[in-house]
């Protein structure tokens, strides 16, 4: 009788412990819900294009789906300013000194590189080239590397550019220097990395902000003008200047500043042509809305990418609220 009672006092006394863990982990639990931040989703409006510029400058390769990387856009072997062109001494080229630069189209085909340009022969050299050397190269007042695309590639530019000084195309490999886009900008992460693209892995813009640039220059003007990653439809001019987090599909992103406009942007994609004055003139009349940006006029916002994943055109664009 005595261990019967000793027996149901040691399991009364083990029930009550279980019971009391199993309170406190609930309780946990419910606290933990309640203290940790809600995501609502609001859409806010739909991928219209899918724009990957390989060749920093080069000409816009529009993909149906792509890879949406910590370091920006990837259709199969093609990376978003994962090339770049360079002087001999390492400095890039770009469409403010070479404006033709923009007509100049890059693919990869059965492991080779393919270039095209107006009056130029197609050229066609291997892919991966990894005995060439690798150069040092520098991005405004960034230094970084990239892969030497090897002397035909350097031949076929010079020529296209008039022949009056050499210019080489070098490719980024994951093992080579990257730039932090903090080092320029501390509103960005400090663990962002970059290739060659100016700031940032990812800009995004909507066609309705285009469509009001081009109301006030009586013309219809392309987005391929300003560059974006991303081109956003089904929202109202320069609402994307408002979305501080985003996902699409499951890929998320988090807006850090707005994309200070230079005179890139009147070069004109078509043509080649630089202009120098619109359609920055006009953006620079209502569109010095970031001061971080100083005197550059806002079109398009630069986003960090926090969680990778797939991006397909007609994708749902949400904006993340907690």
């Amino acid at each position: 009788m005595e261990f019967m009672a000793n027996l149901f006092a040691q399991n009364r006394k083990a029930a009550m412990c279980f019971v009391g863990a199993s309170a406190a982990l609930l309780g946990f639990g419910l606290g933990y819900r309640y203290l940790r931040k809600q995501k609502k989703l609001t859409r806010v409006g739909v991928v219209s294009q899918l724009l990957l510029h390989p060749m920093k400058s080069g000409k816009a390769v529009p993909v149906e789906a792509a890879e949406c990387l910590r370091m920006g856009l990837k259709c199969g072997e093609l990376q978003d300013r994962h090339w770049l062109v360079i002087t001999e001494d390492g400095h890039m080229v770009t469409g403010r000194q070479q404006p033709r630069l923009v007509l100049v189209s890059m693919s990869c085909e059965g492991g080779q590189l393919c270039l095209n340009g107006p009056d130029m022969e197609e050229l066609r050299v291997p892919l991966h080239q990894p005995s060439n050397p690798i150069y040092k190269c520098r991005i405004f007042a960034s230094d970084t590397e990239g892969r030497d695309c090897g002397d035909e590639v350097s031949d076929w530019l010079t020529r296209y550019f008039g022949g009056e000084n050499t210019c080489r195309l070098v490719h980024f490999e994951p093992h080579l220097k990257t730039r932090r886009p903090a080092d320029k900008e501390p509103a960005f992460p400090k663990d962002d990395k970059v290739a060659y693209p100016d700031a940032a892995p990812i800009m995004l813009m909507s066609e309705a902000s285009v469509k009001d640039i081009g109301s006030k220059l009586d013309r219809d003007i392309s987005v391929l003008q300003f560059r974006p990653s991303i081109v956003v439809s089904d929202c109202e001019a320069f609402k994307e200047d408002t979305w501080d987090n985003i996902q699409i599909g499951r890929v998320e992103m988090k807006r850090v500043i707005g994309c200070g406009r230079c005179i890139l942007t009147t070069v004109d994609p078509e043509t080649g042509v630089i202009s120098r004055k619109e359609p920055l003139d006009t953006l620079r009349t209502y569109r010095l809305t970031d001061p971080a940006q100083k005197t550059a006029p806002i079109l398009g916002q630069y986003y960090t990418v926090k969680k990778t994943g797939i991006l397909h055109v007609g994708d749902p664009v949400y904006r993340i609220s907690y």
